[in-house]
């Protein structure tokens, strides 16, 4: 099947049902008496899914209160009983995986293989973090000055109440997970979900309670950025956000004005490059992945492809030919490879930058079709060339299921054409030639780069960090630097009874300084 032939059908009984989104909504951390609502609509067939209550800046900062009565508690218990609650979240994830997949299917319209991407992450996320928290949050000896003199130790407390912002596109991950870090560091969150995806993060935090997180301790207020997510920043004590570059800069003033500490993951236009001595059929399936995995709606799918110029051209044709033959559908199963697009600004996007691309001189290889046949929100998988700079789609983020192929002389042109954006979040390299490979990701500026690979060994090595340079954020998430960001360092010196004696320089100071110039001449003190 192809995406211009026989359209699937889209899904008739969307699960889960009102009765599921009813209950879940109840778990909004906003009274319901007298409150307007907001109503959530599935983007695979446009029907109203639930609906949340709209939340206000005094429902935020009455939020933010309760949780900091939970977290003292919290923050007292050992650190490998925070972690079990992570350990059996983990399995829990993966007992409940089907009814968490429909959640995001119809929440967000990805296709199923993408949705389980999403438990994958989930499971390793929290496993990582509980096996690494004992040790990384442990008090470490450094060394000091006066070694032998002067014990040193270095202590991380939890910053206390943590603002976690995040968008549509992952609603279990990106909710969920940067959560779980800071939970296990001892901290309680306030999260604003996206308002197209309320439920996924509300199941998400339920199945933590149903593990041992302490009711209270998590608080989920859904509502509006400007009142939610302005409250967030301006009363929790650190803020997580992952969504655009324009609004990450103004979440960044704002919490540099309360002088509290960010991370932000933001915009990007990631590129792939492909060298003339790939096998061109590894190439072309990783770039099918790296391009349109979850309809092209992930942060660091890859939306320009740089080819080296004398595979250009077959590279190109094997790549439209692979992208045609791509199944869209709206089926809440494993089979369709493609989904919807998360809503109709998404698609308005899309449709704004191929149409812009193509009235200008773009060709188009594959795609460029809505097909409102297979649901309301469903783009076809999209190739083009001849795309230049006047064009919209040459620097801005589309996000969605469109990706741009060049030709390129050399590996110095196409590292360049490949710096040349403000961006600078993930990149790809598919190389024949590994140690060439290498060498090329090693001039690119980006968080994370990619050899034989689109996007997931990089994101998936979680004791590695993730995260943007230039315009795509500030601040990584995953590794120890993920856990640690969401602690206070403090530092505790104390002095022996000889120290004491031998650091006076009041009674004798001339000995005292012969005393420590003789040290300094001898010392070799290391950093551990």
């Amino acid at each position: 099947m192809t995406t211009t032939d026989t359209p699937t059908s889209p899904a008739t009984a969307l699960r889960p049902g009102r009765a599921e989104t009813d209950r879940l909504a109840a778990r909004v951390a906003v009274p319901t008496e007298g409150r307007e609502r907001a109503q959530v609509t599935s983007p695979l067939t446009g029907d109203v899914i639930g609906e949340v209550p709209i939340g206000t800046a005094d429902d935020v900062e009455a939020a933010v209160a309760r949780v900091r009565q939970a977290q003292r508690a919290w923050a007292a218990r050992p650190v490998r009983e925070r972690a079990a609650v992570l350990l059996r979240y983990h399995d829990l994830v993966l007992d409940h995986q089907d009814e968490l997949m429909d959640l995001i299917q119809v929440e967000n319209g990805k296709a199923r293989v993408w949705a389980f991407e999403e438990i994958m992450d989930q499971a390793i996320t929290a496993r990582y973090y509980a096996r690494l928290a004992p040790r990384a949050l442990k008090p470490h000896r450094r060394l000091s000055a006066t070694p032998g003199l002067v014990s040193t130790r270095e202590h991380h407390i939890p910053k206390g109440v943590v603002g976690v912002i995040s968008p549509w596109n992952y609603p279990l991950v990106l909710a969920v997970s940067d959560a779980l870090a800071a939970l296990v560091a001892g901290n309680g969150i306030v999260i604003k979900p996206d308002s197209q995806t309320p439920f996924t993060a509300l199941r998400g935090f339920e199945l933590l309670e149903e593990a041992g997180l302490p009711a209270g301790l998590v608080q989920v207020v859904t509502g509006p950025g400007r009142a939610v997510g302005t409250a967030i920043i301006d009363s929790t004590d650190y803020v997580m956000f992952t969504g655009s570059t324009a609004t990450g800069r103004t979440i960044a003033g704002r919490a540099g004005e309360r002088l509290i500490g960010m991370s932000a993951e933001l915009g990007g236009k990631n590129a792939m490059v492909v060298t003339g001595d790939v096998d061109l059929d590894t190439a072309v399936e990783g770039a099918i992945v790296a391009s349109f995995a979850n309809t092209g709606q992930l942060c660091i799918s890859i939306e320009r492809i740089y080819v080296e110029a004398p595979l250009a051209d077959a590279f190109t044709e094997a790549f439209g030919e692979r992208a045609r033959a791509l199944r869209l559908g709206a089926e809440q199963a494993y089979g369709p490879e493609v989904g919807a697009l998360a809503s109709q600004d998404q698609l308005d996007k899309v449709r704004a930058h191929v149409d812009d691309a193509l009235a200008k001189g773009a060709r188009l290889v594959a795609g460029g079709r809505h097909r409102p046949d297979i649901g309301p929100l469903f783009y076809e998988p999209t190739v083009l060339t001849d795309v230049t700079p006047d064009m919209a789609l040459h620097r801005e983020e589309t996000f969605g299921p469109v990706v741009a192929v060049y030709a390129v002389a050399d590996d110095d042109e196409a590292v360049e054409q490949v710096n040349d954006s403000e961006y600078g979040l993930n990149a790809s390299v598919y190389c024949g030639d590994t140690s060439r490979g290498r060498a090329i990701a090693g001039r690119i500026l980006a968080g994370t780069v990619n050899v034989n690979d689109g996007y997931s060994s990089a994101w998936a090595s979680l004791d590695a960090p993730m995260g943007g340079m230039k315009a795509s954020g500030v601040g990584r998430r995953h590794g120890r630097g993920g856990l640690l960001k969401y602690t206070e360092s403090r530092t505790v010196a104390v002095r022996t009874k000889l120290a004491a004696k031998l650091q006076d320089p009041t009674g004798d100071p001339d000995g005292y300084a012969r005393r420590f110039t003789a040290i300094l001449r001898k010392a070799k003190f290391l950093p551990r």
